[in-house]
């Protein structure tokens, strides 16, 4: 890729939220302190841990110049949660892009380079990507979340792991000010990822979903999502869906982001019409238009 940013490297706040993952943080900030052609600085945010994370990252903060510890003892239980709190807390006009890191995937050296680089190119505002997912037991597969845009997916999905979301300064400004305008009515909604990519797109600004992966995205007992893979995967999914969990997030992110789209999203007759454009992927287009037929949305 012919090189479009500035020769200046840009500046790059990492927001990482942290929880009892002192197994894989160590690993994870490594490859994040290492990254190359960006000036970057890291933000931890930890939620109330019993594992000595805390003291670890305190120690790393006191260490390094460009580590930051959000103040520590809030319980927040959930990495969303954990997320806005970041949001909230962490001042963005003196960064060029601000970028999401969980605590336990590996990052190629490039990783934030190829993403300044993309948003350059593309005259893009927010970039995410396709990632590999790793287990413990040496397995890789491509998680593909690169699939079209449709015109409503992003009421309905994520653009993939936040792990893989980059911000421009405008739009991560935007968001920021729409989760501090939000307050606890925030709250509602579970996942930080998917209400960033609903508001992004529904506010105008452009997103792209790179087909490079450059992370390896790990899989373990502890995900909070994880990857759709796998009998247990889908049957944990089967699970949300039937509970409703998926019907409400989805009402509860088109209340915050596009109240006006929201008694749409009740009524079945609606989606139905238009399930074609719920999703960017057509086999969970398919899906989620069984679903509705049968009466389990």
């Amino acid at each position: 890729m012919t090189s479009v940013i500035s020769k200046l490297q840009p500046k790059v706040a990492v927001l990482l939220a942290a929880y009892n993952g002192m197994q894989w943080i160590e690993e994870q900030v490594d490859t994040i302190l290492n990254q190359k052609g960006v000036q970057l600085t890291l933000f931890v945010s930890v939620d109330q841990s019993n594992d000595g994370t805390e003291q670890w990252v305190q120690r790393l903060s006191t260490d390094c110049d460009n580590v930051v510890m959000l103040p520590y003892g809030e319980r927040f239980g959930g990495a969303g949660r954990n997320f806005f709190h970041l949001f909230r807390s962490v001042t963005f006009e003196h960064f060029d892009y601000i970028a999401l890191a969980d605590q336990d995937d590996i990052w190629l050296p490039k990783k934030l380079h190829r993403a300044c680089e993309v948003m350059a190119q593309k005259a893009v505002d927010v970039v995410s990507s396709d990632v590999t997912a790793f287990w413990p037991d040496g397995r890789k597969k491509l998680i593909k979340k690169s699939q079209p845009q449709r015109r409503l997916d992003h009421f309905f999905e994520a653009a993939g792991p936040g792990c893989t979301y980059v911000f421009n300064q405008a739009s991560a400004l935007a968001l920021q000010r729409f989760i501090i305008d939000l307050g606890t009515n925030i709250n509602q909604i579970s996942l930080h990822d998917w209400l960033a990519y609903a508001f992004c797109r529904h506010n105008g600004f452009k997103w792209y979903i790179d087909r490079q992966p450059m992370m390896l995205y790990r899989q373990h007992a502890h995900n909070q999502v994880g990857t759709n893979t796998g009998l247990a995967a889908y049957k944990k999914r089967l699970r949300l869906i039937r509970e409703h969990w998926y019907r409400h997030q989805v009402v509860n992110i088109a209340r915050a982001v596009a109240p006006e789209l929201a008694d749409s999203f009740t009524k079945p007759f609606f989606l139905i019409r238009c399930y074609r454009q719920l999703r960017r992927r057509p086999r969970d287009c398919y899906a989620l238009l069984v679903m509705l037929l049968l009466g389990v949305f």
